[in-house]
Parts: C-alpha cells; sequence; structure tokens
C-alpha cells in the first residue's frame, strides 16, 4: 500500500512523503520536499501523485495529470547576496551608485572587462544594465571623486578597530602598448617589463585593510611617492601624528630626515651595504645567538640589527648557488651573464672573495632603522606586519586583475582603480571573517544556484540549498568574525 501524506515540521512548515506500508509497517518512506506556503505544497502534491503513479497515469483517470517541470533561469543569487551585504557592511551604500556597486561585485566574482561584466552580473541575477550605465557609472566615479569617499569610509571602519601602524608599498602596472604619454611611462618595473607603465602606492592597517590608493607617473621613482601620499591621509583624516612602516627600497636618508621633520615616527628595513662595526665587534668573539639583537644609536634614530638562525640558513644557501653561478661563468661552462660575486678585469674573471666574505658576514642578519621610542622586538614584530600589504597586493593584482589592460586615458583608469581599490576592502573584510582567500570564497558560492522554475506553464521561484557547511560560514559573515 502506498499513500502521501502531509506532516507538519518544526519549523511550521508542511512536508509532503510517500509512504509505502507492508502488513501495517512503514517499509519506504520517501521524502518529496517541505512547503512553506499553498502554492509550494500544491506543487509538491503534484509530483508525489508524478512519483506514486509513475507512467501508469492512464490506467488511473481520475489521478491528477503528469507534472512538466522546466528550468527557465538559473543564477547564484546567494553570492551577489553575501557581497552586497559586505559592501552596505562596510558603508560604501553612502556612494548612492548602484551601478558602481554591481561593478565592484562583478570585479570580485570574475575580473574582466567592463563591458564582459554584464555576462558576470547576468550570472548573478542581474539584468537591468547595459554598457551605457557602465560609462556613465565610470565618469561619474572621476567626477565625484569616489576614492575620496571610499578612502574616508575605509578608514573609519578600520579606526573601528583601532589604527596602531600605516605600511605603505608601491607596485607597478604595466600596458601592453609600445608608445609612452603623460601619464603610463617607462621606468623600474617590479615585473622586470619593458613596456610603459605606472606606479601604484597603497596604503593598508597594521591587519591589511586598504586605507588608500595613489597612483603616479611610470617613471616616478618609489621614494618620491612616499611623502606626498603620507601628507595627503594625514590631512584627509587630520591626525596629528602617524607611525609609517615601509620596506628599504622606499626609503632613503633624505626622506628619513623629511619624515622626522614633519613629525612622523618610522620603521622601515635597513639596507646593509657594510658589516655595522658592533656586529664586527661581537663576531670576534663568536658566533651570534638565535634572536640576538644588537643597536646602533644615533643622534634622532637607531638602527636595530637582530641575528636569526632561520634567515641565515636561507641566506647561506643562496650565497652558495651564487658561488656555483660565478665559478660556471669563470669556467665558461656559463655565458657571461652579471654576477654578484665575479670580478672582472681586462679578459680574466675571478671571485670576489672580499664580497663573499662580507655576504657571508651579514648572512641571518637583518637592520631595521627607526625613530619610535619602543622596545626594540615591537619594532622588528611591527616591521614584519609588512607581508599584509604584500598580501593585498596580491590579491589585487592576481584575485582582482588590478592592471587596466581594456583603459587607455587615465580618468577610465583611475575610475578602474578605485573600483579595484573598493573591491580589495571588500575581499579583505571578507578575509578576515571567513579564513579563506576571496577567491576560495566565490568558489565555494558561485555554485550555489537559485531559480526560476515552470511547472505545466507556470513560473515558480526556486530557492537555493543551503548545506550545513555553508550554512556555518554565512552565520561566520553575518556575525562579524
Amino acid at each position: 500500500m502506498a499513500y502521501i501524506r502531509r506532516v507538519k515540521t518544526s519549523s511550521g512548515a508542511t512536508a509532503i512523503q510517500l509512504v509505502r506500508k507492508t502488513h501495517g509497517n512503514i517499509t519506504q518512506l520517501e521524502h518529496i520536499g517541505s512547503a512553506h506556503t499553498p502554492e509550494e505544497e500544491t506543487i509538491l502534491i503534484r509530483l508525489a501523485h508524478q512519483r506514486l503513479y509513475a507512467n501508469q497515469t492512464s490506467l488511473f483517470p481520475d489521478t491528477p495529470p503528469a507534472v512538466t517541470v522546466t528550468l527557465t533561469a538559473s543564477y547564484s543569487d546567494l553570492l551577489r547576496r553575501v557581497l552586497l551585504e559586505q559592501y552596505q557592511h562596510l558603508g560604501f551604500d553612502r556612494l548612492d551608485d548602484d551601478v558602481f556597486a554591481l561593478l565592484c561585485l562583478a570585479r570580485i566574482v570574475e575580473p574582466t572587462s567592463k563591458l564582459d561584466s554584464l555576462r558576470v552580473l547576468a550570472d548573478l541575477g542581474i539584468h537591468t544594465m547595459d554598457r551605457n550605465h557602465l560609462y556613465r557609472c565610470l565618469k561619474q566615479s572621476i567626477d565625484r571623486d569616489y576614492r575620496t569617499t571610499i578612502s574616508r569610509i575605509c578608514y573609519a571602519y578600520a579606526a573601528t578597530r583601532t589604527i596602531s601602524l600605516i605600511l605603505y608599498d608601491v607596485t607597478t602596472l604595466y600596458f601592453e602598448v609600445q608608445q609612452e604619454d603623460a601619464y603610463r611611462k617607462s621606468g623600474l618595473s617590479k615585473e622586470r617589463r619593458l613596456e610603459p607603465q605606472i606606479i601604484i602606492g597603497l596604503l593598508v592597517d597594521q591587519s591589511g585593510f586598504p586605507l588608500g590608493l595613489h597612483s603616479f607617473e611610470g617613471n616616478t621613482a618609489e621614494t618620491k611617492t612616499i611623502l606626498p601620499v603620507l601628507e595627503a591621509f594625514r590631512a584627509e583624516h587630520h591626525l596629528p601624528q602617524v607611525t609609517v612602516v615601509a620596506d628599504a627600497a622606499m626609503m632613503s636618508q633624505k626622506n628619513l630626515t623629511a619624515l622626522a621633520a614633519a613629525g612622523y615616527t618610522y620603521i622601515v628595513g635597513s639596507r646593509l651595504t657594510k658589516i655595522p662595526y658592533a656586529i664586527a665587534e661581537y663576531q670576534k668573539i663568536g658566533p651570534l645567538a638565535d634572536g640576538y639583537i644588537i643597536v646602533d644609536r644615533r643622534s634622532d634614530y637607531r638602527i636595530v640589527y637582530q641575528y636569526r638562525e632561520k634567515r641565515a640558513a636561507l641566506d647561506l644557501r643562496n650565497i652558495e648557488k651564487q658561488i656555483a653561478k660565478a665559478e660556471r661563468i669563470i669556467s665558461g661552462q656559463s655565458p657571461a651573464h652579471r654576477s654578484k660575486f665575479v670580478t672582472v678585469k681586462t679578459k680574466e674573471k675571478s671571485l670576489n672573495r672580499t664580497l663573499i666574505e662580507k655576504a657571508y658576514a651579514l648572512s641571518g642578519i637583518k637592520g631595521y632603522v627607526t625613530n619610535l621610542p619602543a622596545p626594540d622586538d615591537q619594532i622588528i614584530s611591527a616591521y614584519h606586519q609588512l607581508f599584509h600589504v604584500e598580501a593585498s597586493f596580491r590579491m589585487a593584482k592576481s584575485d582582482l586583475k588590478a592592471r587596466p589592460i581594456f583603459h587607455r586615458k587615465r580618468d577610465a583608469i583611475e575610475a578602474h582603480l578605485t573600483i579595484v581599490l573598493t573591491a580589495l576592502a571588500i575581499g579583505r573584510s571578507l578575509e578576515f571573517q571567513t579564513g579563506m582567500s576571496i577567491k576560495q570564497l566565490v568558489k565555494i558560492l558561485r555554485p550555489i544556484r537559485s531559480g526560476i522554475v515552470d511547472i505545466n506553464g507556470q513560473e515558480y521561484p526556486a530557492k537555493e540549498n543551503i548545506s550545513p557547511v555553508i550554512h556555518k560560514l554565512l552565520q561566520k559573515i553575518r556575525s562579524g568574525h
């Protein structure tokens, strides 16, 4: 005996089940679905009848006719809602520009050209935009200076978690064009490219959350970017004092003097061009112990040197590789490329023993220059937070594909970078809450589909099926942890 039954669930829904009994005992129970509305209950009853009678409906003229179910649309509505909620949570909806918000979402889901973003948005269930909306939005983002508003929102959000350090770094974005212009110029490339490029300076807090983004002409020296960016940042947010952390490549003695004169405290990497006197004297006594710190105090700053065995092991491996390379060049086994340890005198090549000895003596040692009156171990720990800005650059350049391939005018490029900055803030925020990269999060949520189902000519919305694992992930995001 088989029949259809309705059962009320603890959530208040009505479960439709197909039950089979033998001698009064249930031998098979099939759950058809749970209905939350009378319309859904009618649909599930029809499906249960179809399952019950299979292809024998012609033998039972009083039974309901077969149900024809067709999927007419499918889209990632859950992913759209999660990203849009995060956009609003950060406060970017203050821009009051729905098109800009959707462009940021599309950049996160699948970085592509602005026109191809229409396809990405369609996959999120958004069909109301056309190319004219996109172009007007890009122009409006420049006219209304969205970048400044977004930077203020980012700063306000980061300030709720306390900003203890400002981390700064630069990167380059190249263009596959041969002709330079006033903005895209050839310069020292991070990617060893010869094409025209632009310089991007990124400010983040101690956790890697973006606070501001600035672009410069491609031939601008890295050392000439930090002061203008910091001055603009401090003036924008009316900050009396700022502690900045930057890599050694960003700094020169002139920059350090200018930073101190402007009232900044700083922590920067030190370039070890020679063996510091204090270290040389200590090495005469014996080898340095792991974690040992030596301080060289100057009139207005100090240099903190630290030795780490792990760093020394890596340095020694690299030195051995460089020596082997130099020996191959000297013996003629390798082409005469530039090598650190090769000395060339007329036509003769030899190993530079002095340079090799210095490299061995400096292995495992890292220097940190600072005028901040804080304990030495805190200075070292603060400098190592620079990996956060590097992680943000990796997300921007890899996951969000920041390189503006499809733009050539400065306003369009700046508008594109504003979208990237906003998407980066959303991505970093979600990464903090979930513990996974934005790329991985999109990969998990995008296949969870909603849609429209046609049942016997009548269309019904079909909600996504959320597993317990995904439900826990969504709870992390919505709780902010």
